[in-house]
């Protein structure tokens, strides 16, 4: 298995500090962590799920819009990030893995390491109030 970036994985160490979920990405969209916060807002220790390619884990959790319309991955926050090198934002409903429904905010914004190398990216997000 090839290594990591550093960039990358200073993220996931300072990802399992923060209080505030946030799942963390390679530049191909890859799973590679999210933090205990994260944990109990998606429904499932990231233990029990690992790391997964983006078309998993973007159906694994079945994020909809506020009709119910399943959310192409494309469309994702994190994804948008990736594939635009830029912050990215949205809110949608996802299905945890606990079996609760929530409404999530996210915020994505790409790692992107000197002199231009995108080595991954970053979503802090909340389960939205109203």
């Amino acid at each position: 298995m090839p290594q990591k970036p550093i960039e990358l994985i200073l993220m996931r160490q300072l990802a399992g500090t923060l209080a505030m979920p946030l799942f963390l990405v390679d530049p191909a969209g890859t799973l590679v962590f999210y933090n205990p916060a994260a944990e109990r807002v998606l429904g499932l220790r990231f233990d029990e799920t690992g790391e997964m390619p983006l078309a998993e884990w973007s159906r694994r959790w079945l994020p909809t819009d506020d009709a119910g319309g399943a959310l192409p991955p494309e469309r994702l926050p994190l994804a948008r990030a990736i594939a635009e090198r830029r912050p990215a934002h949205g809110a949608f409903w996802i299905a945890a893995l606990d079996g609760a429904r929530r409404r999530i905010e996210v915020t994505a914004v790409p790692l992107i390491a000197v002199p231009d190398h995108l080595v991954g990216a970053a979503a802090i997000f909340w389960e939205a109030t109203a």
